[in-house]
């Protein structure tokens, strides 16, 4: 128990100067990235192991972390991928009976820093007023002239391919072998919550390494593919752009989740940028226009696709849009079993409202496959 009275003081220190406060969770150490926030109340672990968080420090809006502790069943990857945390109140003691362990000893055991007693709704504010930036947090210096050194070699997010650094290296299954379906699953940073969601229709995923060929794929015989979440900017992913655009050129299904729609607009020509601020959280509200139905997502990008190029592509249908800001949140391809959202279905963080998507994905397969026959 000595390590949870660990006190330290801590800072951040962002990109501009700025200077946060607060103390050490017993973990010491450094932690660079860009800062980022979620809005989510609960969710902590499955934030934390989201593979599109991967090389950001996570601001936590929620004044408790660790509350519940950690139940490993709910990781949505193998590790941790946040590169630190920063929050208010950091409990160490947890309240779930079925959970495995508390917080503090998960991030323990990966020597994450994380650091509590900021005024994290001042620090929120700074982001939105200011946009993303990239800060440094460190329990073991106040030397800023020594910290600014660092953090200017932070590259920036903007160009900065994420995905390879945490695709799988080795394909891997899930689901029943015997299921009726086959999905390709290319591997940008997938969610382990994605594959049961399909395994959980009647689906065997073989999922692949980012850096896999459309033959390799294709030489599974796949009924359909899948483009994953991932972190980072989509616009350096070439490869994985060129197997989106063969695999709608050729009419196969396919379906797209966060970094996936984005790879697949890509693929048709239209481009991406960086927001000023990300949508992360759970309750943000989607419009379905051609269905005329409101969905409450949970979002996790920091990019999005060009509205204005969506709109007046001839073979690309807006089928969502985000209505906080009127953001691109899905598109489709005219004449293809394609489609892509920027949010993600698979989340369900209280409302269910967005896994229809799942359905559809599996009811564009079955009907291509009996074009085919």
């Amino acid at each position: 128990m000595s390590q949870y009275l660990s006190r330290n003081k801590a800072l951040i220190l962002l990109e501009d100067g700025t200077v946060f406060h607060g103390k050490s969770i017993g973990i010491e150490g450094q932690a660079f990235g860009e800062l980022c926030f979620n809005t989510g109340m609960t969710g902590y672990q499955e934030i934390f192991t989201d593979p599109s968080y991967y090389g950001q420090l996570m601001v936590t809006t929620n004044a408790h972390i660790g509350n519940y502790g950690v139940l490993n069943a709910e990781s949505e990857s193998d590790a941790i991928q946040i590169s630190g945390l920063i929050c208010k109140n950091f409990n160490t003691g947890f309240s779930r009976e079925a959970a495995d362990s508390s917080l503090f000893d998960f991030f323990e055991k990966q020597q994450l820093v994380a650091i509590s007693d900021v005024d994290t709704r001042a620090l929120v504010s700074y982001i939105r007023d200011n946009g993303a930036m990239n800060a440094i947090i460190s329990t073991q210096t106040d030397d800023l002239d020594a910290l600014k050194k660092q953090l200017a070699g932070v590259p920036s997010m903007k160009g900065l391919a994420l995905a390879p650094k945490v695709s799988t290296t080795e394909p891997y299954f899930m689901g029943d072998a015997a299921a009726s379906l086959k999905v390709a699953a290319l591997d940008l940073g997938i969610k382990k919550n994605i594959l049961r969601n399909l395994a959980s229709r009647g689906v065997y995923v073989k999922v692949f390494p980012l850096d896999t060929t459309f033959e390799t794929m294709s030489e599974w015989n796949p009924d359909g593919y899948f483009l994953s979440n991932g972190p980072g900017d989509p616009e350096p992913l070439h490869a994985a752009q060129a197997i989106a655009a063969e695999i709608i050129a050729k009419g196969l299904p396919l379906f797209g989740i966060c970094l996936g729609h984005q790879i697949i607009a890509l693929s048709q020509g239209i481009s991406t940028y960086k927001m000023r601020n990300g949508h992360r959280g759970i309750n943000h509200p989607v419009l379905n226009v051609e269905t005329g139905k409101g969905e409450i997502t949970s979002q996790n990008h920091g990019f999005a696709i060009n509205r204005a190029e969506a709109e007046t592509h001839k073979d690309v249908v807006i089928t969502h849009k985000h209505l906080n800001d009127d953001t691109v949140a899905g598109i489709r391809i005219e004449g293809k079993p394609c489609f892509s959202v920027q949010y993600h279905p698979e989340a369900s963080p209280g409302p269910h409202d967005s896994s229809y998507l799942f359905d559809q994905f599996i009811s564009q397969i079955n009907n291509h496959k009996k074009q085919a026959s």
